[in-house]
């Protein structure tokens, strides 16, 4: 049987409908608080018809884990479609887009980079390859800015332990990178600084009436990052 049979179309419309319940009530209720049988209860069947569709509440959290890092990545892929071929444009195109993602959904960015869920670990196989699209694209920004040679090496250069460096150089590898060891050091704090301005304000952690305006925060924190990964020209702005 092919994807084009009636049974296979009748099977996505199920599963589509199933991740979409799945995103109400991980909004409503959390993820700890997923359960099939109240999403049966909203598909309209017995929770016996779900279970031939997705097995266990960890494979509902799959499901979704993998189609919000998919909608998310799918998001700043298309901003940078648009975007300019400076590299520091591009970074704070790629920043703002997951920002924006973020905070239209704070319960599936929640999922996908807050406090785990208990007793749930997510499958590699599955959620790797979605769950590094942005980060990839992030570090192939880094990749262009480096050859452009319009990044600033620290002076000295630092030294990394062999365990270290052999770390980095796996990486470099698996993604297809040329950069040096002290660049992809910086690129993974850019990473691990983005997530966690974007997570300070989708979690609150600045306190409710700490700042007038997130937005300009964030283009503060972004202009920042720039700095710290070594672009010798100043961010543009918004």
């Amino acid at each position: 049987m092919t994807a084009t049979t009636p049974r296979a179309r009748a099977r996505a419309r199920t599963m589509e409908d199933i991740v979409r319940i799945g995103r109400e009530h991980l909004a409503i209720h959390g993820a700890a608080a997923l359960s099939l049988r109240a999403v049966a209860r909203d598909l309209g069947v017995v929770s016996s018809a779900v279970y031939r569709y997705v097995r266990s509440r960890d494979e509902l959290l799959t499901l979704l884990v993998v189609d919000g890092y998919c909608e998310l990545a799918d998001a700043v892929d298309a901003a940078l479609a648009a975007a300019p071929e400076d590299p520091i444009e591009r970074f704070l195109v790629a920043g703002r887009a997951l920002r924006e993602w973020a905070v239209a959904e704070p319960a599936r960015y929640g999922l996908l980079y807050g406090t785990p869920v208990p007793g749930y670990e997510a499958p590699a196989e599955q959620t790797v390859a979605p769950g590094t699209r942005v980060t990839g694209a992030l570090l192939q920004i880094c990749e262009t800015a480096h050859r452009a040679g319009v990044l600033a090496a620290p002076d000295p250069v630092p030294q990394f332990s062999p365990a270290l460096a052999v770390d980095l150089g796996r990486i470099r590898d698996e993604v297809g990178l040329s950069m040096p060891d002290w660049l992809l050091s910086r690129a993974i704090s850019l990473w691990s600084g983005l997530i966690g301005a974007v997570s300070a304000e989708v979690f609150e952690m600045f306190g409710a009436d700490s700042f007038t305006d997130n937005a300009e925060v964030f283009e503060q924190q972004l202009g920042n990052l720039v700095a710290m990964l070594g672009f010798e020209q100043a961010p543009h702005g918004k």
